[in-house]
C-alpha cells in the first residue's frame, strides 16, 4: 500500500540573522502493507509528522520516490489523495455546524452526489454512534466524540489508506477505547492505516507493526512483539539521587549478570539482565557495600520504550 525510497524534506530555521538547514526527514525507506496498522513511534522533532504530511501530499517532498495506493507520490498528486484519507492531530470539524453537516459536505468535496453523501453520512453516524446527537453544532461535543467525527470525516470517501496523526492526543481513557475500537474496525473491513501516536500502550495493542523514527530515519521495525524480543532478559530500573547515579555506575559496571546498563531521563538507570530476580539481589547488595541508597528499584519485562532508548539513547516517554 506504501513504498517509499530515499524520502527527504528540509526546512530553514531563522534564528536572528542567522539561516539554518534543519534535515527533518533523511532519506526515508518504508513499506506499508495492505489491510495492517502501522505505527511510527519517536519523539517530537524525530520526523513522523512531516513524512505523514508529505505522503498525504500537505508538503513536497525535497527527493526521493513514494507510492501509496498505487498512485506516484510526486506524479499523481490528485490520485494519491483521491485514494487516501487524513486526519490530523488537530482535528477538522467546525464549532458551528453538525457533524452531519461536515460529513456531508466532506462527501460532497470529493464529487460525490448529493443523495450518496447523505447516504454515507448516515451511515457513518450510525457505524461511529453519533446519530443521537448528529444535528447539534460540534462545539457542544466532547472530546471524543468530536474525535469520532474527525474519523468519519477522513474516511467519508472510502478511501484504501487513512493517516492518523496522534487519533486520541489528549482524550480521556474511554474516549481512547472508542477509538481504537473505531481503527480495529476499519482495518477488519479492509482498510490499511498509518498512525503516529506518543502512547506505547497504543501502540502496542494496536500496531501490527510498527517502525522506530529517530532524527528522520527509521531506526528499527517489526512487530511489537519482534522488537521487545531484540531485548532479551529482563530489566531492571534504579531510580537515585542525582549526585549518586555516577557512583552507581561503576559500582555496578562489574556484575557477571550485566549485559547493558542504560542512563534514563532524570534519575534512572536501567540494567539489561539475564535473570532479574537473581540480580536484583546483587545490585542492592552492591549499592549497600557502596553506601548508595537507592529510591525506587523496578523489575520489568522489555518494552516498545527500552527498544528505543537501546536503538536510539533516549527515552520515548
Amino acid at each position: 500500500m506504501i513504498v517509499t525510497k530515499g524520502l527527504r524534506k528540509s526546512f530553514q530555521s531563522r534564528q536572528g540573522r542567522r539561516t539554518t538547514t534543519v534535515e527533518a526527514v533523511r532519506g526515508l525507506d518504508l513499506t506499508v502493507d495492505q489491510g495492517e496498522i502501522y505505527g511510527l513511534l519517536g519523539p517530537n522533532g524525530a520526523g513522523k509528522t512531516t513524512t505523514m504530511r508529505m505522503l498525504a501530499t500537505l508538503i513536497r517532498p525535497d527527493d526521493g520516490e513514494a507510492t501509496l495506493a498505487g498512485a506516484d507520490l510526486r506524479g499523481e498528486p490528485a490520485e494519491v489523495r483521491r485514494r487516501i484519507g487524513y486526519v490530523s492531530q488537530g482535528g477538522g470539524t467546525t464549532d458551528h455546524a453538525s457533524a452531519r453537516e461536515e460529513l456531508v459536505l466532506q462527501a460532497r468535496m470529493y464529487g460525490i452526489t448529493k443523495a450518496e453523501a447523505a447516504r454515507r453520512a448516515e451511515r457513518l453516524l450510525a457505524a461511529f454512534e453519533l446519530t443521537e446527537f448528529a444535528d447539534r453544532h460540534c462545539r457542544t461535543y466532547s472530546g471524543g466524540q468530536r474525535r469520532r467525527v474527525d474519523l468519519a470525516l477522513g474516511i467519508v470517501h472510502r478511501p484504501d489508506l487513512l493517516f492518523l496523526d496522534e487519533p486520541t492526543v489528549g482524550l480521556d481513557p474511554q474516549s481512547r477505547a472508542g477509538v481504537w475500537a473505531e481503527v480495529r474496525r476499519l482495518r477488519a473491513e479492509g482498510m490499511t492505516v498509518v498512525l503516529t501516536t506518543h502512547y506505547l500502550d497504543e501502540a502496542d495493542a494496536l500496531c501490527d507493526r510498527i517502525g522506530i523514527v529517530d532524527h528522520g530515519r527509521l531506526v528499527t521495525e517489526g512487530t511489537p512483539e519482534q522488537l521487545k524480543r531484540e531485548i532479551s532478559g529482563d530489566v531492571v530500573g534504579i531510580d537515585l539521587p542525582e549526585d549518586e547515579r555516577e557512583p552507581a555506575v561503576g559500582v555496578l559496571a562489574g556484575l557477571s549478570c550485566l549485559r547493558r546498563m542504560e542512563a534514563g531521563e532524570q534519575e534512572e538507570l536501567r540494567l539489561y539482565v539475564d535473570d532479574g530476580g537473581a540480580a536484583v539481589p546483587l545490585v542492592l547488595r552492591e549499592l549497600a557495600e557502596a553506601g548508595l541508597t537507592p529510591k525506587q528499584i523496578r523489575l520489568h519485562r522489555p518494552s516498545l520504550d527500552d527498544v528505543f532508548l537501546a536503538r536510539t539513547g533516549r527515552s520515548l516517554t
